[in-house]
């Protein structure tokens, strides 16, 4: 039985990571852990987890815990990541992996020096939908990619007191939307871009309100990149692919499982289809639980979260948003 350990008593981790927990019969979620007693032990009373601990560092010496998501704030993933390998746990991190390539960097090596797993929640990769974009590059019906266009809007009215609007903790719609849009065009593409172009529009404490980028492959392929939170937006994310074969618009690839689409047009007719599929999350847990069992690496752990984070750091770089990280 896997025990898992939730590392902050975060709004996120009902849907994901105890509710798919709970779906399967040989997954436990053990413990909680807040920065106070009180706050752990109401969130176990409310989620029927049987252990609270008032501080993240007991959590780590539970000898029933065998891996622990980190579900804190992207500004403590790695020092609590790092914490929770030298503890002996695998690590579930949710996304974005770190604040910085640097701070990613040192996670892998800790990774690599423990011998323990260290995944990033990017968890609409584990999705028959994103397998099946996979598919369609991989067989030639798209041809050769000419062009992306990858977008995540959301709107999340300013508060200057929330994670999600403040830098230092490593807020802003790039690290919270784009960083999607980002591991989109990666994955497909499979190469490593340069940013050619970048513009962001800043909350009033610093943080990028949205993120507008532009990125060109080696093979010749460019992207655009567009993330946005600005109170009053549209919610909607989407990835268009353009080839020398055929055009794809692919609707929701975040939460599919909630409605999506994949609308294909080549030769003047067009397709549209579903792919079938539980939730995000569900196929998360279960590709964590095999991966871990069989010791098959993952999509979304080792350089390619370094790379992300390499990815991101640039976009930021190329804007002109200078960021102050102790790494």
């Amino acid at each position: 039985m896997l025990g898992i350990g939730i590392l902050g008593a975060a709004g996120i981790a009902p849907a994901a990571i105890i509710q798919p927990a709970s779906r399967r019969d040989d997954v436990v979620v053990r413990a909680v852990a807040s920065r106070s007693r009180e706050s752990a032990e109401r969130y176990a009373q409310r989620f029927s987890i049987e252990r609270a601990y008032g501080d993240y560092a007991s959590l780590l010496l539970d000898p029933d815990v065998n891996l622990v998501y980190v579900a804190l704030p992207p500004s403590e993933h790695a020092d609590w990541s790092i914490a929770a390998l030298e503890a002996g746990k695998d690590v579930l991190c949710e996304k974005p992996f770190a604040m910085d390539a640097a701070q990613a960097r040192r996670m892998r090596q800790a990774a690599d020096s423990t011998g323990r797993r260290l995944i990033e929640a990017f968890h609409d990769r584990y999705h028959p939908l994103s397998q099946e974009l996979d598919l369609l590059k991989s067989d030639g019906r798209i041809g050769d990619i000419i062009s992306l266009d990858a977008v995540f809007w959301g709107p999340n009215a300013y508060d200057p007191d929330a994670l999600r609007h403040k830098p230092q903790l490593g807020g802003g719609s790039l690290m919270d939307l784009g960083c999607y849009p980002v591991h989109w065009v990666r994955a497909l593409m499979q190469e490593e871009p340069i940013v050619t172009s970048a513009r962001a529009v800043l909350n009033p404490i610093g943080a990028d309100q949205r993120m507008e980028a532009t990125l060109e492959f080696a093979s010749g392929a460019t992207a655009s990149i567009s993330s946005n939170m600005a109170e009053g937006v549209t919610m909607k994310n989407f990835l268009d692919i353009v080839g020398t074969r055929a055009t794809v618009h692919v609707h929701n690839l975040v939460f599919p499982s909630q409605g999506h689409s994949i609308c294909e047009e080549s030769s003047g007719v067009m397709r549209e289809w579903t792919v079938r599929g539980a939730t995000t999350y569900d196929h998360q847990l279960d590709a964590v639980v095999r991966g871990l069992e069989s010791g098959e690496p993952l999509l979304t752990e080792g350089e390619d979260s370094v790379a992300n984070m390499v990815l991101i750091d640039a976009i930021y770089a190329e804007a002109g948003i200078q960021r102050a990280l102790d790494d």
